[in-house]
């Protein structure tokens, strides 16, 4: 699986607000921070700048649970890697 391992049961699936980017998590919570944004963070500051801003920014659109959670794991990743799609 590419978002989440193998097995698992239960995970959110979320929708950054700043990036556009959909994604799954094992975190379930209202408002996370998006993964794709934080790469973007440069955490290493000099004297004169600010600390970066990590505000949650991606909103749990839906709880997946039992096998929604491997159907939508496949779902998403088909963009990404250009899996197989038979079985949709």
């Amino acid at each position: 699986m590419y978002y989440v391992p193998k097995g698992t049961q239960i995970c959110g699936f979320y929708e950054c607000e700043k990036c556009g980017d959909r994604f799954l998590d094992l975190k379930v919570a209202p408002v996370i921070n998006c993964p794709n944004c934080d790469r973007e963070v440069d955490m290493e500051i000099g004297p004169d700048e600010e600390m970066p801003d990590l505000t949650p920014s991606a909103k749990l659109i839906q709880v997946c649970e039992g096998e929604e959670v491997e159907k939508m794991d496949q779902l998403l990743s088909l963009a990404i890697t250009g899996g197989d799609w038979d079985w949709i």
